[in-house]
């Protein structure tokens, strides 16, 4: 019974990202796994430092103007636009004891209205037990509540959607299943003096079709108003909620909020990403496994395609409306994933995949920093030195950082001990 429930949730955790893999179609759509099959990717790729009037970007104060260019593009044709003003935020913050005494504990509850019953996400803290003064963290975007995360004993019960009926609902505790084995890799952080947050990225906003009057993103929606080409999808409002969580660790004595890193996996590492690109206060970028939609350059054609993603029984609510009018034009396409990880510059960005996860294309991911890592390069940051594709757990910590796992789509014990050498370095 075990087995079952524990295969079943990981599933759910991952979002099923991983369906199609080893299908020759999903949705009605081919896929293709052959590499002498894969598109020309460098057909018509847009250059990130060539305006778009074709002058040449020259020198960092130019890339400032490029690179809102590269933002705006984004926004129109792939996430959509955020809100132009922020919902007026509360904090609930208890802070106590964590592990039995070995670390500092704050549960956090971020309130995006004034109604206690409407969005909030649940953050949970942990901090160093004998830090002084604020420390770095690492927010780690998470598929299950935070007391399935975290088996540390007085976690409150966190949420979940029904989407059947549309509501939240409490999420059981299990004990003996709960914290899918990170108490050991918090405790791990707090040892080399690093913070450890966690949130459901569910609390934010649901995660089905139709979810433009729920969660976070129906405090601005008109029932009834067709959404706009560039209108936001989940992926924004989820990096949407990761902002206003900044708000607060601006305001926290703990939490040193000019040095908190990101992670998250599948769609959540495509949120870390975007994120990363329209946030500038995350200091330290680390997706996993975000694939398509994400790091993976989508003009190869290899794996999960923007066809695939934006196919209206699949995730096209997770994007701007505009994203899947490129699902056929992709050499047409204003915008690239070698973009996107320029827009990240000069900020540390660690890609971190894994060898055998052809679905979300780990290659693509590679060749999109290989595309993009001429803007680090313009910014004096160090960038891997070839183009050779690297090995399996070789990692690279250069400022733009590249690891693959031995296995496949999610995060694996050793990707933890990746992210934390690549914070040591760079935070």
């Amino acid at each position: 019974m075990f087995k079952r429930v524990s295969a079943l949730l990981c599933c759910l955790l991952l979002g099923m990202a991983a369906f199609g893999q080893d299908r020759d179609t999903v949705a009605g759509i081919p896929v293709n796994y052959d590499e002498l099959k894969v598109g020309d990717y460098k057909a018509g790729l847009p250059d990130p430092l060539v305006f778009n009037n074709g002058k040449p970007v020259k020198n960092a104060r130019q890339w400032a103007k490029r690179r809102a260019e590269i933002l705006r593009i984004f926004e129109e044709n792939q996430y959509g636009k955020w809100p132009a003003r922020k919902p007026a935020l509360r904090y609930d913050v208890a802070r106590d004891e964590g592990f039995g005494g070995e670390a500092v504990r704050k549960q956090i509850t971020l309130y995006f209205s004034p109604d206690n019953d409407g969005p909030r996400v649940d953050v949970l803290v942990y901090l160093p037990k004998d830090a002084v003064g604020a420390v770095p963290i690492l927010l780690n975007l998470s598929f299950s509540p935070n007391n399935m995360t975290i088996s540390d004993p007085g976690v409150k019960p966190g949420r979940r959607w029904d989407p059947k009926t549309r509501t939240m609902m409490e999420s059981p505790s299990m004990p003996g299943f709960a914290g899918f084995g990170m108490d050991a890799t918090v405790k791990k952080y707090l040892k080399e003096g690093f913070g450890f947050a966690t949130l459901c990225y569910t609390d934010i906003t649901p995660d089905f079709q139709d979810d433009d009057e729920l969660g976070l993103r129906g405090l601005y929606h008109t029932p009834g108003t067709p959404r706009a080409s560039d209108d936001w999808g989940s992926i924004s409002a989820w990096a949407f909620g990761v902002s206003c969580l900044m708000d607060y660790f601006e305001k926290d004595p703990d939490v040193d909020a000019k040095r908190v890193a990101l992670t998250g996996c599948s769609r959540l590492g495509k949120t870390t990403i975007w994120t990363g690109a329209v946030e500038p206060r995350i200091k330290v970028v680390m997706p996993s496994c975000s694939g398509e939609g994400g790091a993976a350059i989508s003009r190869r054609v290899y794996g999960e395609t923007v066809a695939h993603l934006t196919e209206p029984t699949r995730f096209p609510y997770q994007f701007c409306p505009k994203y899947a009018y490129w699902g056929d034009k992709l050499t047409q396409m204003p915008m690239d994933a070698h973009m996107l990880v320029a827009l990240i510059a000069p900020r540390p960005l660690l890609l971190q995949t894994g060898s055998t996860d052809i679905w979300s294309d780990p290659l693509g991911e590679w060749l999109a920093l290989i595309e993009g890592r001429k803007v680090y390069q313009l910014l004096g940051k160090d960038v891997p030195a070839g183009d050779e594709f690297p090995a399996a757990d070789q990692p690279i910590y250069t400022t733009l950082g590249y690891v693959m796992h031995e296995g496949g789509h999610g995060i694996q014990p050793q990707d933890w001990d990746y992210y934390l050498e690549f914070m040591k370095r760079h935070l």
